[in-house]
């Protein structure tokens, strides 16, 4: 395999270690388009070099080239894949597209499930749907125009002017589409379990890019702050008092700690250097992929032509 077709595969094991982190230190918007992009195109890229080098290994040898009328010899010599790689590429490629098939059926199945839904709990009062139940939630519905749902609940558990913070956030996740990323960084996951963290930052950021918009709105980060903790402090008692095992509680609890500590400081700032790094992974990596294509498309028409020669 070319240094081309191998760059892919190190992107997605830098992604690997390096997803969470990237997540934290970038400014949550700034994190979660990107993160996105970089997903989607490492995944698209590394299956496409997979699927290559599975389709070098069993072009090379001699029965499918004579019925591919090319030369074995010569696509050889632009580097062989081992006949054991290229069957390992191809059923890696083969698991990972069904994966992503599979996540892609769920993703457009869910969307038509919350556009139902949406259509079900009706027009509402400015797109806000007040639900009875006793467990303190709140949640963003995408669809036609979209739904927040506020269970009386937690209505009552917050003051008039946290409630304000509450809807804040959830409208922005309507008005941003952040379903839209969470799906595709899930989808990107799927194709490339290596991306996983990354799928997880673009979750974690989705929320913080929330609670930033919210504080934009209401002016004020620290009430932003307080509502984030008393919903989450009745979000994690219910749990409680329905049996949920404490390490669920206690993750819950650190991440709602760690927004809230976010909110007591000022505005993340933007990271230049660290944006234009993953600007330039996502240029390199999409390079690799069509260097990786224009290389074997070299390769089979070098390998034709001395087939043709060879055979006359």
């Amino acid at each position: 395999m070319s240094l081309a077709m191998g760059l892919p595969l190190a992107a997605s094991a830098v992604l690997w270690l390096a997803g969470a982190p990237l997540g934290r230190r970038l400014p949550p918007e700034t994190a979660v388009r990107l993160l996105t992009i970089v997903a989607l195109v490492t995944a698209l890229a590394t299956g496409f070099v997979l699927a290559v080098a599975a389709f070098l290994a069993v072009a090379a040898l001699p029965p499918v080239a004579a019925l591919g009328h090319w030369s074995a010899a010569a696509l050889r010599a632009g580097g062989a894949v081992p006949i054991t790689v290229g069957v390992v590429a191809g059923l890696a490629v083969a698991v990972l597209l069904a994966a992503a098939l599979w996540r892609a059926t769920r993703s457009a199945l869910d969307l038509a499930s919350a556009a139902w839904t949406c259509r079900r709990l009706g027009p509402g009062a400015g797109g806000l749907v007040v639900v009875e139940d006793d467990h303190p939630d709140a949640y963003a519905l995408p669809g036609l125009g979209g739904r927040v749902v506020v269970s009386t609940a937690m209505m009552r558990v917050l003051p008039a002017d946290e409630r304000r913070v509450l809807l804040a956030h959830e409208q922005a996740h309507l008005a941003h589409r952040h379903y839209l990323y969470l799906q595709l960084a899930g989808l990107a996951a799927a194709a490339n379990p290596l991306l996983r963290p990354l799928s997880a930052a673009v979750q974690a950021g989705v929320e913080r890019w929330a609670d930033e918009a919210a504080a934009t709105e209401v002016g004020d980060r620290h009430l932003v702050a307080r509502a984030l903790a008393r919903a989450g402090l009745a979000q994690a008692t219910a749990l409680r008092t329905s049996s949920s095992p404490a390490s669920a509680l206690r993750g819950a609890h650190d991440g709602v700690a760690a927004r809230a500590r976010a909110l007591l400081t000022d505005p993340p700032r933007p990271r230049r250097a660290l944006s234009g790094a993953l600007l330039l992974l996502i240029v390199a990596t999409a390079g690799a992929a069509a260097l990786t294509a224009h290389d074997t498309e070299h390769r089979f028409e070098r390998a034709q032509a001395v087939y043709a020669i060879t055979a006359n």
